[in-house]
Protein backbone atom coordinates (compact mmCIF):
# COMPACT_ATOMS: atom_id res chain seq x y z
CA UNK A 1 0.00 0.00 0.00
CA UNK A 2 1.68 3.44 -0.94
CA UNK A 3 1.06 7.16 -2.47
CA UNK A 4 -2.56 9.08 -1.64
CA UNK A 5 -4.46 5.87 -0.07
CA UNK A 6 -1.43 5.53 2.43
CA UNK A 7 -1.14 8.82 3.38
CA UNK A 8 -4.62 10.01 4.50
CA UNK A 9 -4.36 7.17 6.66
CA UNK A 10 -1.28 8.66 8.53
CA UNK A 11 -1.95 12.00 8.37
CA UNK A 12 -4.55 13.63 11.12
CA UNK A 13 -5.55 9.95 11.51
CA UNK A 14 -3.57 8.54 14.38
CA UNK A 15 -6.04 5.57 14.88
CA UNK A 16 -5.92 4.17 11.86
CA UNK A 17 -2.18 3.47 11.84
CA UNK A 18 -2.96 -0.28 13.72
CA UNK A 19 -0.99 -2.53 11.89
CA UNK A 20 0.49 -0.61 9.80
CA UNK A 21 4.54 -1.06 9.53
CA UNK A 22 6.00 2.37 9.55
CA UNK A 23 9.66 3.02 9.83
CA UNK A 24 11.15 5.51 12.18
CA UNK A 25 14.50 6.91 11.18
CA UNK A 26 16.82 8.08 13.44
CA UNK A 27 16.79 7.37 17.04
CA UNK A 28 17.58 10.52 18.44
CA UNK A 29 15.11 12.27 21.14
CA UNK A 30 12.60 12.92 18.41
CA UNK A 31 13.02 9.14 16.92
CA UNK A 32 12.53 7.67 21.21
CA UNK A 33 9.13 10.11 20.73
CA UNK A 34 8.11 9.13 17.74
CA UNK A 35 8.32 5.28 18.69
CA UNK A 36 6.28 5.52 21.27
CA UNK A 37 3.59 7.42 19.91
CA UNK A 38 3.55 5.09 16.60
CA UNK A 39 3.86 1.98 18.82
CA UNK A 40 1.01 2.96 21.07
CA UNK A 41 -1.25 3.61 18.31
CA UNK A 42 -0.83 -0.51 17.17
CA UNK A 43 1.57 0.77 14.61
CA UNK A 44 4.05 -2.27 13.39
CA UNK A 45 7.52 0.06 14.03
CA UNK A 46 11.05 -0.54 12.95
CA UNK A 47 13.80 1.44 13.63
CA UNK A 48 16.60 2.39 11.24
CA UNK A 49 19.68 3.76 12.54
CA UNK A 50 23.32 3.58 11.03
CA UNK A 51 24.57 3.88 15.07
CA UNK A 52 25.10 0.46 16.48
CA UNK A 53 23.24 -0.98 19.50
CA UNK A 54 26.01 0.18 21.95
CA UNK A 55 25.98 3.86 20.84
CA UNK A 56 22.67 3.60 21.10
CA UNK A 57 21.91 1.79 24.88
CA UNK A 58 20.43 4.24 26.39
CA UNK A 59 17.67 5.45 23.75
CA UNK A 60 16.87 1.37 23.31
CA UNK A 61 16.44 1.05 27.11
CA UNK A 62 13.93 4.17 27.16
CA UNK A 63 12.04 1.78 24.44
CA UNK A 64 12.05 -1.47 27.22
CA UNK A 65 8.62 -3.33 26.62
CA UNK A 66 7.64 -2.22 23.12
CA UNK A 67 7.02 -4.50 20.15
CA UNK A 68 9.56 -2.70 17.77
CA UNK A 69 12.10 -4.16 15.38
CA UNK A 70 15.47 -3.04 15.02
CA UNK A 71 17.73 -2.45 11.76
CA UNK A 72 21.00 -0.87 13.32
CA UNK A 73 24.42 -0.24 11.88
CA UNK A 74 23.30 1.02 8.42
CA UNK A 75 20.39 2.79 6.92
CA UNK A 76 18.66 0.26 4.71
CA UNK A 77 16.45 0.66 2.06
CA UNK A 78 15.05 -1.83 2.17
CA UNK A 79 13.86 -1.48 5.68
CA UNK A 80 12.05 2.05 4.13
CA UNK A 81 10.48 0.89 0.86
CA UNK A 82 8.64 -2.04 2.75
CA UNK A 83 7.08 1.17 5.07
CA UNK A 84 3.49 2.20 4.93
CA UNK A 85 5.16 5.65 6.04
CA UNK A 86 8.49 6.73 7.03
CA UNK A 87 8.88 9.23 9.93
CA UNK A 88 12.50 10.98 10.02
CA UNK A 89 13.88 12.58 12.87
CA UNK A 90 15.03 16.42 12.70
CA UNK A 91 18.99 16.57 11.79
CA UNK A 92 18.45 13.62 9.42
CA UNK A 93 19.59 14.30 6.01
CA UNK A 94 16.55 14.32 3.95
CA UNK A 95 19.26 13.19 0.71
CA UNK A 96 19.66 9.85 2.55
CA UNK A 97 19.60 7.10 0.01
CA UNK A 98 16.88 5.02 2.40
CA UNK A 99 14.61 7.55 2.46
CA UNK A 100 14.81 8.83 -1.48
CA UNK A 101 14.93 5.37 -2.35
CA UNK A 102 11.17 5.35 -0.07
CA UNK A 103 10.33 9.02 -1.47
CA UNK A 104 10.53 7.18 -5.42
CA UNK A 105 8.92 4.07 -4.36
CA UNK A 106 5.34 6.51 -3.42
CA UNK A 107 6.28 5.96 0.67
CA UNK A 108 5.14 9.18 2.70
CA UNK A 109 7.57 10.86 4.44
CA UNK A 110 6.70 12.66 7.75
CA UNK A 111 8.13 14.41 10.85
CA UNK A 112 7.37 14.89 14.38
CA UNK A 113 6.58 18.12 14.00
CA UNK A 114 4.56 17.66 11.12
CA UNK A 115 2.60 14.79 12.99
CA UNK A 116 2.34 17.46 15.95
CA UNK A 117 0.82 20.27 14.55
CA UNK A 118 -1.54 18.18 12.52
CA UNK A 119 -3.16 16.54 15.72
CA UNK A 120 -2.48 18.49 18.32
CA UNK A 121 -6.17 20.34 19.70
CA UNK A 122 -4.56 23.10 21.32
CA UNK A 123 -3.36 26.56 19.97
CA UNK A 124 -0.37 26.47 18.39
CA UNK A 125 2.42 29.25 19.14
CA UNK A 126 6.03 28.20 17.29
CA UNK A 127 8.73 30.52 17.35
CA UNK A 128 11.84 30.09 15.10
CA UNK A 129 14.77 32.16 13.78
CA UNK A 130 18.63 31.42 13.41
CA UNK A 131 18.98 33.06 17.23
CA UNK A 132 17.17 34.22 20.02
CA UNK A 133 14.30 31.34 19.37
CA UNK A 134 15.44 29.64 22.93
CA UNK A 135 15.17 32.76 25.01
CA UNK A 136 12.12 33.98 23.88
CA UNK A 137 10.40 30.48 23.57
CA UNK A 138 11.08 30.40 27.29
CA UNK A 139 10.07 33.97 28.30
CA UNK A 140 6.76 33.71 26.33
CA UNK A 141 5.77 30.15 28.38
CA UNK A 142 6.17 32.44 31.33
CA UNK A 143 4.18 35.23 29.93
CA UNK A 144 1.76 32.11 29.08
CA UNK A 145 2.13 30.89 33.20
CA UNK A 146 1.70 34.33 34.43
CA UNK A 147 -1.38 35.13 32.40
CA UNK A 148 -3.02 32.58 34.13
CA UNK A 149 -3.07 30.01 30.72
CA UNK A 150 -2.60 26.33 30.82
CA UNK A 151 0.33 26.25 28.20
CA UNK A 152 2.71 23.79 27.13
CA UNK A 153 6.48 24.52 26.35
CA UNK A 154 7.89 22.62 24.21
CA UNK A 155 9.85 21.48 20.52
CA UNK A 156 13.88 21.85 19.90
CA UNK A 157 14.03 22.99 23.61
CA UNK A 158 14.59 19.23 24.75
CA UNK A 159 10.82 18.51 25.16
CA UNK A 160 9.01 15.66 23.65
CA UNK A 161 6.21 16.57 21.70
CA UNK A 162 3.74 13.80 20.87
CA UNK A 163 4.35 11.83 24.23
CA UNK A 164 2.36 15.46 25.81
CA UNK A 165 -0.34 14.88 22.68
CA UNK A 166 -3.19 13.56 24.54
CA UNK A 167 -3.04 15.82 27.67
CA UNK A 168 -3.07 19.36 25.74
CA UNK A 169 -7.05 19.85 24.82
CA UNK A 170 -9.06 22.07 23.40
CA UNK A 171 -8.28 25.91 25.48
CA UNK A 172 -5.00 25.03 25.85
CA UNK A 173 -1.80 26.86 24.66
CA UNK A 174 1.24 25.46 23.37
CA UNK A 175 4.55 27.34 23.07
CA UNK A 176 6.94 25.64 20.80
CA UNK A 177 11.06 26.08 19.56
CA UNK A 178 10.80 25.35 15.91
CA UNK A 179 13.53 24.57 14.21
CA UNK A 180 14.57 25.04 10.74
CA UNK A 181 15.24 20.94 10.48
CA UNK A 182 11.92 20.38 12.24
CA UNK A 183 10.10 22.89 9.29
CA UNK A 184 11.65 20.22 6.15
CA UNK A 185 8.75 18.18 6.20
CA UNK A 186 5.72 20.76 7.60
CA UNK A 187 2.83 21.82 4.91
CA UNK A 188 1.19 22.94 8.26
CA UNK A 189 2.07 26.28 10.11
CA UNK A 190 1.39 27.76 13.60
CA UNK A 191 -1.78 29.89 14.47
CA UNK A 192 0.54 32.49 15.85
CA UNK A 193 4.39 32.26 14.16
CA UNK A 194 7.16 34.19 15.70
CA UNK A 195 10.51 34.81 13.80
CA UNK A 196 12.95 36.47 15.72
CA UNK A 197 15.32 36.69 12.65
CA UNK A 198 17.16 35.04 9.92
CA UNK A 199 20.82 35.03 9.43
CA UNK A 200 23.48 32.82 7.69
CA UNK A 201 23.68 29.75 9.78
CA UNK A 202 24.16 26.17 8.64
CA UNK A 203 26.35 26.63 5.78
CA UNK A 204 27.69 23.40 6.25
CA UNK A 205 24.62 21.32 5.30
CA UNK A 206 21.84 23.88 3.41
CA UNK A 207 22.44 26.29 0.70
CA UNK A 208 21.56 30.16 2.31
CA UNK A 209 18.55 30.04 -0.21
CA UNK A 210 17.57 26.68 1.19
CA UNK A 211 18.02 27.37 4.66
CA UNK A 212 15.90 30.46 4.09
CA UNK A 213 13.02 28.88 2.70
CA UNK A 214 13.16 25.77 5.34
CA UNK A 215 12.23 28.95 8.08
CA UNK A 216 9.70 30.51 5.68
CA UNK A 217 7.90 27.35 5.99
CA UNK A 218 6.59 28.54 9.55
CA UNK A 219 4.35 31.17 8.01
CA UNK A 220 4.27 29.92 4.21
CA UNK A 221 0.82 27.32 4.97
CA UNK A 222 -0.61 30.13 7.86
CA UNK A 223 -4.53 31.08 6.94
CA UNK A 224 -5.84 35.02 6.86
CA UNK A 225 -7.20 34.40 10.58
CA UNK A 226 -3.33 33.71 11.89
CA UNK A 227 -0.68 35.76 12.85
CA UNK A 228 2.73 36.01 12.38
CA UNK A 229 5.05 38.12 14.49
CA UNK A 230 8.16 39.36 12.47
CA UNK A 231 11.36 40.91 13.14
CA UNK A 232 11.45 44.11 11.07
CA UNK A 233 14.85 45.07 11.75
CA UNK A 234 16.25 42.01 9.92
CA UNK A 235 15.54 41.96 5.94
CA UNK A 236 15.21 38.01 5.32
CA UNK A 237 12.55 37.74 8.16
CA UNK A 238 10.75 41.45 7.49
CA UNK A 239 10.29 40.00 4.08
CA UNK A 240 8.33 36.98 5.09
CA UNK A 241 5.49 39.04 4.94
CA UNK A 242 5.08 38.82 2.15
CA UNK A 243 4.55 35.02 2.18
CA UNK A 244 1.66 34.73 4.58
CA UNK A 245 -1.94 35.64 4.34
CA UNK A 246 -1.99 36.35 7.62
CA UNK A 247 -2.24 39.46 9.87
CA UNK A 248 1.11 40.87 10.46
CA UNK A 249 3.18 42.30 13.98
CA UNK A 250 6.51 43.63 13.37
CA UNK A 251 9.24 44.27 16.07
CA UNK A 252 11.75 46.80 16.09
CA UNK A 253 14.62 48.41 18.40
CA UNK A 254 13.23 51.99 16.48
CA UNK A 255 9.56 53.24 16.66
CA UNK A 256 7.08 51.95 14.45
CA UNK A 257 4.83 54.89 13.01
CA UNK A 258 2.18 52.58 12.16
CA UNK A 259 0.11 49.04 12.09
CA UNK A 260 0.59 46.03 14.76
CA UNK A 261 3.73 46.92 16.68
CA UNK A 262 6.21 46.18 19.29
CA UNK A 263 8.62 48.75 19.02
CA UNK A 264 11.41 50.72 21.73
CA UNK A 265 10.67 54.38 21.76
CA UNK A 266 13.09 55.85 24.59
CA UNK A 267 13.44 53.32 27.44
CA UNK A 268 9.91 51.90 26.97
CA UNK A 269 8.93 48.63 25.43
CA UNK A 270 5.49 49.98 23.40
CA UNK A 271 2.94 47.62 21.76
CA UNK A 272 0.32 48.51 19.27
CA UNK A 273 -2.54 45.80 18.29
CA UNK A 274 -6.04 47.55 16.40
CA UNK A 275 -4.27 50.80 17.08
CA UNK A 276 -4.29 50.61 20.71
CA UNK A 277 -0.82 51.56 22.22
CA UNK A 278 -0.02 50.40 25.38
CA UNK A 279 3.62 50.38 27.35
CA UNK A 280 4.18 47.03 28.23
CA UNK A 281 7.24 47.79 30.41
CA UNK A 282 10.40 49.72 30.58
CA UNK A 283 13.80 48.38 29.31
CA UNK A 284 14.28 48.80 33.78
CA UNK A 285 12.39 46.04 34.12
CA UNK A 286 14.24 43.50 31.58
CA UNK A 287 16.88 41.68 33.69
CA UNK A 288 18.35 40.25 30.45
CA UNK A 289 21.85 41.77 29.35
CA UNK A 290 22.48 43.23 25.61
CA UNK A 291 20.45 44.12 22.59
CA UNK A 292 20.08 41.57 21.02
CA UNK A 293 17.65 40.41 24.23
CA UNK A 294 15.60 43.53 23.80
CA UNK A 295 15.04 42.09 20.76
CA UNK A 296 14.10 38.94 22.30
CA UNK A 297 11.92 40.43 24.76
CA UNK A 298 9.98 42.60 21.56
CA UNK A 299 9.15 39.54 19.84
CA UNK A 300 7.82 37.80 23.13
CA UNK A 301 5.50 40.72 24.07
CA UNK A 302 4.52 41.31 20.15
CA UNK A 303 3.38 37.21 20.32
CA UNK A 304 1.77 37.53 24.05
CA UNK A 305 -0.21 40.91 23.12
CA UNK A 306 -1.23 38.93 19.74
CA UNK A 307 -2.78 35.87 21.80
CA UNK A 308 -4.92 38.29 24.05
CA UNK A 309 -2.41 38.51 27.08
CA UNK A 310 -2.63 41.50 29.15
CA UNK A 311 0.55 43.52 29.58
CA UNK A 312 0.39 43.24 33.69
CA UNK A 313 1.46 39.88 32.94
CA UNK A 314 3.53 40.09 30.24
CA UNK A 315 5.25 42.95 32.84
CA UNK A 316 5.73 40.52 35.47
CA UNK A 317 6.99 37.67 33.59
CA UNK A 318 9.64 40.34 32.11
CA UNK A 319 10.28 41.38 35.86
CA UNK A 320 11.09 38.03 36.62
CA UNK A 321 12.73 36.33 33.47
CA UNK A 322 16.33 35.82 34.03
CA UNK A 323 17.30 33.68 31.21
CA UNK A 324 18.18 30.07 30.27
CA UNK A 325 20.87 27.75 30.93
CA UNK A 326 24.08 28.01 28.49
CA UNK A 327 22.72 31.45 27.16
CA UNK A 328 25.30 34.18 28.89
CA UNK A 329 24.86 31.82 31.75
CA UNK A 330 27.44 33.10 34.79
CA UNK A 331 28.91 30.20 36.11
CA UNK A 332 31.07 31.31 38.98
CA UNK A 333 32.50 34.45 40.28
CA UNK A 334 36.34 34.49 41.60
CA UNK A 335 39.62 37.02 41.88
CA UNK A 336 37.57 39.64 39.98
CA UNK A 337 36.80 37.31 36.93
CA UNK A 338 33.57 36.58 35.99
CA UNK A 339 33.17 32.77 33.97
CA UNK A 340 30.29 32.61 31.33
CA UNK A 341 28.81 29.82 29.56
CA UNK A 342 27.51 31.20 26.77
CA UNK A 343 27.31 27.87 24.32
CA UNK A 344 24.71 28.24 22.93
CA UNK A 345 26.20 30.98 21.01
CA UNK A 346 27.18 28.83 17.79
CA UNK A 347 27.56 31.30 14.72
CA UNK A 348 30.02 34.52 14.92
CA UNK A 349 26.79 37.23 15.00
CA UNK A 350 25.88 35.69 18.21
CA UNK A 351 29.34 35.33 19.67
CA UNK A 352 29.72 39.11 18.72
CA UNK A 353 26.19 40.03 20.70
CA UNK A 354 27.39 37.91 23.86
CA UNK A 355 30.57 40.07 23.69
CA UNK A 356 28.77 43.18 23.26
CA UNK A 357 26.53 42.63 26.13
CA UNK A 358 29.47 41.88 28.80
CA UNK A 359 31.55 44.57 29.77
CA UNK A 360 35.18 45.53 30.14
CA UNK A 361 38.04 42.92 28.81
CA UNK A 362 37.54 39.16 27.96
CA UNK A 363 38.89 36.18 27.68
CA UNK A 364 37.41 33.95 24.89
CA UNK A 365 37.28 30.26 24.36
CA UNK A 366 36.61 30.04 21.22
CA UNK A 367 35.85 26.52 18.39
CA UNK A 368 33.09 23.72 18.15
CA UNK A 369 32.37 22.89 14.87
CA UNK A 370 33.28 24.64 11.61
CA UNK A 371 29.82 25.98 10.07
CA UNK A 372 31.36 27.68 6.72
CA UNK A 373 30.57 30.92 8.02
CA UNK A 374 32.21 34.42 7.39
CA UNK A 375 34.47 35.25 10.62
CA UNK A 376 35.69 38.71 9.69
CA UNK A 377 33.52 40.72 12.05
CA UNK A 378 34.59 38.31 14.71
CA UNK A 379 37.80 38.76 14.38
CA UNK A 380 37.58 42.35 14.47
CA UNK A 381 35.94 42.54 17.65
CA UNK A 382 38.12 40.09 19.09
CA UNK A 383 40.96 42.17 18.36
CA UNK A 384 39.61 44.98 20.30
CA UNK A 385 38.26 43.68 23.29
CA UNK A 386 40.08 40.24 24.16
CA UNK A 387 42.84 39.88 26.45
CA UNK A 388 43.32 36.29 24.89
CA UNK A 389 41.34 33.38 23.05
CA UNK A 390 41.62 30.03 23.67
CA UNK A 391 40.74 27.88 20.46
CA UNK A 392 39.68 24.25 20.87
CA UNK A 393 37.67 21.96 18.72
CA UNK A 394 37.44 20.51 15.10
CA UNK A 395 37.53 24.41 14.04
CA UNK A 396 40.60 25.35 16.05
CA UNK A 397 42.61 25.40 13.20
CA UNK A 398 40.18 27.90 11.30
CA UNK A 399 39.58 30.11 14.39
CA UNK A 400 43.66 30.53 14.91
CA UNK A 401 44.36 31.30 11.24
CA UNK A 402 41.56 33.76 10.90
CA UNK A 403 42.85 35.69 14.30
CA UNK A 404 46.32 35.24 13.43
CA UNK A 405 45.99 36.47 10.05
CA UNK A 406 44.55 40.03 11.33
CA UNK A 407 47.32 40.54 13.58
CA UNK A 408 45.87 39.11 16.27
CA UNK A 409 48.07 37.21 18.66
CA UNK A 410 47.34 36.24 21.98
CA UNK A 411 45.89 32.49 20.99
CA UNK A 412 46.02 29.52 22.83
CA UNK A 413 45.00 25.68 22.38
CA UNK A 414 43.00 23.05 24.33
CA UNK A 415 42.75 19.76 23.52
CA UNK A 416 40.45 18.78 26.81
CA UNK A 417 38.24 20.28 29.33
CA UNK A 418 40.35 18.32 31.58
CA UNK A 419 43.72 20.10 31.22
CA UNK A 420 42.87 23.58 33.83
CA UNK A 421 45.48 26.40 33.20
CA UNK A 422 48.66 26.57 35.17
CA UNK A 423 47.96 30.51 35.67
CA UNK A 424 43.86 31.28 35.67
CA UNK A 425 42.98 34.35 34.76
CA UNK A 426 43.21 37.58 36.92
CA UNK A 427 41.66 41.08 36.99
CA UNK A 428 43.72 43.90 36.31
CA UNK A 429 43.76 47.07 38.70
CA UNK A 430 40.84 49.00 37.77
CA UNK A 431 38.87 46.50 35.21
CA UNK A 432 36.18 43.68 35.58
CA UNK A 433 37.35 40.52 33.11
CA UNK A 434 35.11 38.19 31.71
CA UNK A 435 36.35 34.60 30.23
CA UNK A 436 33.26 33.66 28.40
CA UNK A 437 32.72 30.15 26.18
CA UNK A 438 30.68 30.86 23.06
CA UNK A 439 32.29 28.38 20.78
CA UNK A 440 30.77 30.42 17.78
CA UNK A 441 30.61 27.41 15.48
CA UNK A 442 28.77 24.36 16.30
CA UNK A 443 29.29 23.01 19.57
CA UNK A 444 30.98 19.25 20.08
CA UNK A 445 30.88 17.31 22.74
CA UNK A 446 33.36 19.44 24.52
CA UNK A 447 30.59 22.14 25.10
CA UNK A 448 27.62 20.10 26.88
CA UNK A 449 26.26 22.66 29.90
CA UNK A 450 28.15 19.79 32.63
CA UNK A 451 31.34 20.01 30.90
CA UNK A 452 31.37 23.91 30.77
CA UNK A 453 30.36 23.88 35.19
CA UNK A 454 32.73 21.84 36.05
CA UNK A 455 35.77 23.04 33.85
CA UNK A 456 34.97 26.86 34.60
CA UNK A 457 34.59 25.63 38.76
CA UNK A 458 37.71 23.58 38.38
CA UNK A 459 39.67 26.56 36.61
CA UNK A 460 38.18 28.95 38.53
CA UNK A 461 39.12 28.21 42.12
CA UNK A 462 40.12 30.44 44.40
CA UNK A 463 43.74 31.44 44.42
CA UNK A 464 45.09 31.56 48.31
CA UNK A 465 45.68 35.42 47.74
CA UNK A 466 41.93 35.77 46.14
CA UNK A 467 38.80 35.23 47.74
CA UNK A 468 36.13 33.48 46.18
CA UNK A 469 33.37 35.49 45.34
CA UNK A 470 30.73 33.09 45.03
CA UNK A 471 28.92 30.75 43.13
CA UNK A 472 26.08 32.15 40.57
CA UNK A 473 23.44 30.89 38.18
CA UNK A 474 21.55 32.49 35.96
CA UNK A 475 23.02 35.69 33.78
CA UNK A 476 24.67 38.70 34.51
CA UNK A 477 23.05 42.02 35.51
CA UNK A 478 22.13 44.14 31.97
CA UNK A 479 24.71 45.25 30.04
CA UNK A 480 22.44 48.10 28.76
CA UNK A 481 20.60 48.40 26.31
Amino acid sequence: MKGKGILDQVKGQSSELSGLPVTVVGLGMEGVDLVRYLAARGAEVTVSDARDAERLAGQIKQLAGLRIQLSLGENSPEVTQQAAAVYVSQGVPLDLPAIEEARRAGVPIRSMMQTFLEECRGTVVGVTGSSGKSTTTALLGDIFKAAGRDTFVGGNIGVPLLSNLEAIGPGDWVVLEISHTQLELTDVSPHIACVTNVTPNHLDRFRWDDYVDLKRNIVRHQASGDIAVLNRDHEVSRGFAADTPARKVLTSLQPIAEGDAAFLAGRSIVVRIEGRELEACSLDDVRLPGRHNIENVLSATATAVSAGLDTAAIKRAIQAFHGIAHRLELVRRVNGVRYYNDSIATTPERTIAGMRALDGPLVLLLGGRHKHLPWEPLVSEVAGRCRAVICFGEAAHEVREALATAGYRTLLSLTTWATPWKRPPRRRSGATLSCCLPPAPASTRMTTSSSVASTFAGWSRPSRTGPDDGASAGAPPPGGA
